[in-house]
């Protein structure tokens, strides 16, 4: 699978949407790609300044060879600028020379894109000085602002660009996607259940230390479906040396809760017994209570040994 049948998988109707805006001649000056972590709006931006610029399209698609694509791909095209937070926030400087730069003519043709990620970082000053760019826009210029937070951008900026609303990947669509890059089915299942970023799905996945917690994890879950307390002393012997840091715990967290909810799934779906399915759906109860108290500094540790004796002697 290609990159740009990738893109189409990720977001179907945007894909569309795009595509027929370029067919028809109708490309927005200022777009607003609204949407989490790793749905695709880096891509999609990229993919849309690479179509404005292309000198050779391919089935509605950049051709990603051409010296255009080649130096959009490289961040060296004179025409495309992107603009990202210096340090917490966007300044208003940073706005002032995007829009210097706006009033200039293209350097190789007159046309030109600007992309601002993060566009909630903006400061009110730099927000306010980019509004009265949009307002009156000079030459042939498209904006592309990506943002996590739309709530968090001016209203008034929102109605001058054209809102792009970029779903969270569906858990099947992320698994199909995972397997395409070689990742085993158990591994994407148990990733799609983490995460519905598929850049964030890849990362983990390539983490070694990911691959050890995951595995010191389900060795826990099948000591805790046993009713085994090995699991307790386990909780000591190995996961207090392997989860020290607060971001590896909420992974620990993660991972019990997807196997549990996976065990729910299993149970329900092949007709066990009701006292079977209301067990594993307590257990998962269970494990959200402690991932709380665990949030109010209560220690990893204790935590954990005392969600053992709750589930096996509750």
């Amino acid at each position: 699978m290609n990159d740009y049948q990738q893109l189409e998988q990720q977001q179907p109707l945007l894909y569309k949407q795009l595509t027929k805006s370029f067919e028809h001649g109708r490309i927005a000056h200022a777009y607003l790609f609204e949407g989490g972590s790793g749905t695709g709006k880096r891509e999609f931006a990229l993919w849309l300044t690479k179509r404005i610029f292309c000198q050779n399209i391919t089935d509605n698609n950049p051709c990603n060879r051409c010296s255009n694509c080649v130096r959009i791909n490289e961040q060296e095209h004179p025409d495309v600028l992107t603009i990202v937070p210096d340090g917490q926030t966007i300044k208003v400087d940073q706005i002032r020379q995007l829009k210097t730069e706006y009033s200039k003519s293209g350097v190789e043709t007159k046309q030109k894109v600007f992309i601002i990620e993060q566009a909630e970082k903006m400061s009110i000053g730099a927000a306010n000085s980019l509004l009265k760019f949009l307002e009156e826009p000079e030459g042939n210029v498209v904006a592309i602002l990506e943002t996590e937070s739309i709530g968090k951008i001016l209203p008034t900026i929102q109605s001058r660009c054209q809102i792009l609303h970029f779903q969270p990947l569906a858990a099947e669509k992320m698994i199909r996607l995972l397997k395409d890059k070689g990742i085993g089915e158990k591994t994407a299942v148990l990733l799609s259940s983490l995460t519905n970023s598929l850049d964030k799905a890849v990362e983990i996945s390539q983490d070694e230390w990911f691959n050890e917690a995951r595995e010191i994890i389900k060795q826990w879950f099948d000591y805790l479906v046993k009713d085994d307390l090995q699991a307790f002393i386990y909780v000591q012997k190995k996961m207090t040396k392997v989860f020290r840091e607060k971001e590896q715990q909420k992974l620990g967290f993660d991972l019990l809760l997807a196997y549990y909810r996976q065990l729910l799934l299993e149970k329900a779906t092949e007709g066990r017994s009701k006292a079977d399915v209301e067990k594993a759906a307590l257990r998962v109860e269970l494990i959200l209570k402690a991932y709380r108290k665990w949030e109010v500094n209560v220690s990893w540790q204790s935590v954990c040994e005392q969600l053992v004796l709750r589930m096996i002697h509750p």
